[in-house]
């Protein structure tokens, strides 16, 4: 008799932290578990719609990273400005406008340039920096052409 009763209050103990758990209010063993089993099944939709969520995401991320590893900048300082040499591999219509625009806002003029646009997206200028000498480096110039690039390439994102 004294293991039936165990037994029962072992039982009743994991009822509890079933409905506990769940956040049922039921107080009998069949409405337990259902509200158990219904829980379960919200689980498992919650699970596939993080799953589908984070796949989404990597999926974008991955593309995204894909598109800005295909692309080199480089910068190197000349005596009065930059020597600055961008690559892309695949043709990139507008992305010359959005730097051009970020060497504007530097400060840049363009004294030389030569761009190619036909199977891929080449570029190499050279740019003074007008009357600004010290208060830019090539590491500045080299960020405002990725934030170019990075603009351009979320705006064709969009119209994708």
């Amino acid at each position: 008799m004294g293991s039936r009763e165990r037994n029962k209050a072992a039982l009743y103990q994991k009822l509890e932290r079933l409905r506990s758990a769940t956040n049922s209010t039921s107080v009998n063993k069949a409405s337990i578990v259902v509200d158990a089993s219904r829980y379960i099944q919200e689980l498992k939709e919650r699970v596939e719609t993080l799953n589908q969520d984070v796949a989404t995401l990597q999926s974008r991320s991955s593309t995204h990273q894909n598109s800005l590893s295909a692309q080199q900048v480089k910068v190197e300082t000349l005596e009065k400005g930059f020597l600055i040499n961008v690559f892309s591999e695949k043709n990139c219509p507008g992305l010359l406008v959005s730097i051009l625009e970020a060497f504007e806002e530097l400060g840049l003029e363009v004294l030389d340039a030569r761009v190619s646009c036909s199977d891929n997206f080449r570029l190499q200028a050279v740019s003074e920096n007008e009357g600004q000498s010290d208060s830019i480096d090539a590491q500045v110039v080299k960020q405002a052409v990725l934030e170019a690039i990075r603009n351009w390439d979320d705006e064709s994102d969009d119209q994708d």
